[in-house]
């Protein structure tokens, strides 16, 4: 495999990734690009890989930085809980940025999710979720502002919409999922510190109650390489 021109670009990437400290910025895309003897959107491509893998970030304006291993959240999907829940539950430690919590109305996206009218008064929360002090997931949570209003939130604010919807005793029994890999949008990439376009793994979900009552529609997205997410499976028969 070696004797392939990308898979020998791939090994030498990955060779001059192990040996740069973490934290060190790579050469510009085009000097790289040279010492390698291919193009840009070849190098471009290859590097992909190593960016899914956490092993280099590219950053809007500064370029690409080898960064050092963090410990990956795994977790099955079979029982929804917080980032905050799962990372305790294996002793890593995250913490919240950016958060940003505010009064908007509803599109028509957003009005079908949540099973409310176009424009009807909505809380918005917006954060990041950081690892080792690097953003490694933009979370968005849309609810109804008589599920919560933006006044409720309290000021320890841990970054869990469904920890706090759970702490106040609201009974809530289900949630759909749709999961896709999808690129960063621009305002996605600036708050995870990355390229417009860049590879993330998006969740959009609806999260019931016992009334089968839509109360949260969220928006996750994580970046590939810190994150492994499994589903446990019956055998049918």
């Amino acid at each position: 495999m070696a004797n392939f021109p990308f898979q020998r670009l791939q090994a030498d990437l990955a060779d001059l990734i192990a040996r740069t400290p973490a934290g060190q910025r790579l050469l510009s895309e085009p000097e790289l690009a040279k010492q390698l003897g291919v193009s840009r959107a070849t190098l471009r491509e290859a590097m992909r890989s190593f960016e899914t893998q956490g092993l280099i970030r590219r950053r809007q304006g500064s370029g690409t930085f080898v960064v050092g291993k963090v410990a990956v959240l795994d977790s099955g999907l079979e029982v929804l809980e917080s980032l905050e829940t799962m990372a305790k539950r294996l002793g890593l430690e995250v913490t919240m940025s950016d958060l940003s919590i505010e009064a908007t109305k509803a599109d028509e996206e957003v009005a079908n999710a949540l099973n409310v009218s176009v424009g009807a008064n909505l809380t918005r929360v917006r954060r990041v979720i950081r690892a080792d002090s690097r953003p490694v997931a933009y979370l968005v949570d849309i609810l109804s502002e008589t599920t919560l209003h933006s006044a409720e939130v309290p000021a320890d604010f841990n970054g869990s919409v469904l920890d706090f919807l759970l702490g106040r005793g609201d009974f809530l029994t289900t949630s759909r999922a749709n999961i896709s890999a999808i690129g960063a949008t621009a305002e996605v990439a600036k708050a995870l510190e990355i390229q417009r376009g860049d590879v993330l793994l998006h969740f959009y979900s609806q999260l019931f109650d016992s009334n089968n009552k839509a109360v949260d529609y969220s928006l996750s997205y994580f970046i590939p390489g810190y994150f492994h997410f499994h589903v446990v499976r019956r055998v049918g028969n």
